[in-house]
């Protein structure tokens, strides 16, 4: 098929390219072995190279020589980078041949522009290289991961007489951040597990993405007590230089109400009694997870009654550079207050959108309240 190709082309054509020792070289590589998916896409490209770089002279409307942008960029993202190498000697080869017929057609401006254009795909090529993947998998993967992230972070339903909110908010507005929430619930008991990994955005993303499937695995199949440990014999296994971790854990009675929490480092959860139209700050405390192998926490014991709700949060929303932490949760607790005419489904987005407004960090909620 590729003979059949070359040998419609014309002969004056045909001597041409073979005073070419990159595109002599190309056509053997070609010719040997059997054509695969990447040297299909290399001849198709390649061959639009040619078709625009020998129409260019003669019919500029029908096939401008800026076209070869298009070639390039379909090269970074299709092709790996040995293939994308000799695809950029053919489009060089045909820059010289419209250079040669009318030098006024290849300008400075284009060949700088043909040239950054070449870097880049150089490096989008090399990249998903690496990765393993070509063309748009790498994106798809990610975006897969992402959902997978999200729909992990949704609540269980909750039987009659309970609701919950979960807002997550990134840094930057990036897909993924250092913030997670997983979850579990078998009709009769709720655990929560709000988790900060230290950093923000895509920085932290990548540990959190690990560390919230192996979280979730934990959660729910261990003795609540055990949770956080185990948690923290993970952390400490992986030996990460990165950061540290926080988390709070949440054990909570579906029909009783009473509930169960523990801190690993993480700013306190908040309890609203509606009897008292007041917030009330939970005395749980522990150290960050992956610090000390043998991780000891004070849980704090609590019930809620109908009205009342338990808050979770991460630090994003309370921290701020040269102020107090308390003080943070003060304004929190102060924002908080709309919370109860308007709403706690209502109010609870609102809440974290306006406290996270002046600050530049991942950002988390979890509510929970019984109706």
């Amino acid at each position: 098929m590729l003979q059949r190709l070359v040998h419609l082309l014309p002969p004056r054509v045909r001597a041409f390219l073979r005073r070419i020792p990159v595109l002599v070289r190309i056509y053997r590589w070609l010719r040997r072995g059997k054509l695969t998916r990447e040297r299909y896409v290399f001849t198709a490209l390649a061959l639009l190279t040619l078709l625009i770089g020998f129409s260019a002279p003669v019919a500029q409307n029908f096939a401008p020589l800026s076209a070869l942008f298009l070639t390039v960029l379909g090269g970074g993202l299709l092709l790996r980078v040995r293939s994308l190498v000799a695809l950029l000697g053919v489009v060089a080869a045909m820059v010289v041949y419209n250079d040669f017929k009318d030098p006024r057609g290849v300008g400075p401006g284009m060949i700088a522009t043909l040239g950054v254009t070449a870097v880049l795909a150089l490096t989008l090529a090399r990249t998903r290289q690496k990765l393993g993947v070509q063309g748009l998998r790498g994106d798809s993967m990610l975006l897969d991961l992402r959902d997978r992230l999200r729909h992990q972070g949704e609540m269980p339903e909750l039987p009659e007489g309970w609701d919950s909110q979960v807002v997550l908010l990134q840094a930057g507005g990036s897909s993924f951040g250092g913030d997670f929430v997983v979850s579990s619930c078998d009709g009769e008991t709720l655990e929560v597990a709000l988790v900060d990994v230290s950093g923000k955005g895509t920085d932290a993303g990548t540990r959190a993405l690990m560390l919230s499937g192996a979280f979730g695995g934990l959660l729910g199949s261990l003795q609540p007590e055990h949770f956080l440990p185990a948690c923290n014999t993970y952390l400490q296994r992986q030996r990460w230089d990165e950061g540290f971790v926080t988390a709070v854990h949440l054990v909570l009675d579906l029909k009783t109400g009473e509930y169960t929490i523990e801190s690993a480092g993480h700013p306190p959860a908040v309890q609203f009694e509606a009897n008292t139209g007041t917030w009330r700050v939970s005395t749980a405390k522990g150290v960050v997870l992956g610090v000390v192998p043998d991780l000891r926490c004070v849980p704090e014991h609590g019930r809620l009654l109908p009205g009342d709700a338990l808050m979770l949060y991460t630090d994003g929303l309370v921290e701020s550079p040269g102020q107090d932490l308390d003080a943070g949760i003060d304004r929190l607790l102060g924002e908080a207050e709309r919370l109860v005419p308007e709403g706690f489904r209502k109010g609870a987005r609102e809440l974290v959108q306006t406290m996270a407004a002046a600050r530049d960090d991942d950002c988390a909620l979890v509510l929970i309240w019984r109706t």
